[in-house]
């Protein structure tokens, strides 16, 4: 277990060599990975994983646009990986309430409540959650996730995710 002092992208490249770490060690295959560039997911590249990728989904910072270049697409798909865009976990309509009318959700009670432990660990159950539910994962056995507090990487969890219906 490690604690990085700081959050933040200055950690990614020491938290993908401990992920790739814990993959060797307790023979795990499957990988989940959030990213906004794909940069992250690149430390993955060539390593015979089963690597699910998870981007914001489309119109997350401006309508229609995506912040996962096309070509870093084709990149990591050619790769083997998987890349899932997809709405939000714990965002989708319960977040689109809270900006039209005010107050809070169920699933932005769970959101708050998983930062408690930190952004990176919210992001991993999260991204976890989604591969699952798109079928990227197999029931019942572990999985490492990364994610992180902004960009890069600085938070991996091992963990047995399950789809969102049995939150």
């Amino acid at each position: 277990m490690k604690y990085f002092k700081e959050p933040g992208p200055g950690n990614t490249e020491e938290t993908m060599k401990a992920v790739i770490k814990t993959a060797e060690e307790q023979g795990i295959q499957d990988i989940v990975v959030a990213t906004t560039s794909g940069r992250t997911a690149e430390y993955l590249m060539g390593k015979g994983y089963r690597v699910t990728v998870v981007t914001h989904q489309a119109g997350y910072k401006e309508a229609g646009s995506m912040e996962i270049s096309e070509e870093m697409r084709e990149k990591l798909i050619g790769d083997g990986m998987n890349v899932l865009t997809t709405t939000h976990l714990l965002g989708g309509a319960d977040r689109a309430l809270n900006y039209k009318f005010g107050g809070i959700y169920p699933a932005e009670i769970i959101a708050h409540s998983l930062r408690m432990l930190g952004q990176g660990m919210k992001v991993c159950v999260e991204v976890a959650t989604m591969a699952m539910d798109a079928g990227h994962l197999p029931a019942g056995r572990e999985i490492i996730s990364v994610g992180g507090s902004g960009k890069g990487a600085d938070t991996a969890v091992v963990i047995v995710p399950a789809h969102s219906q049995y939150l």
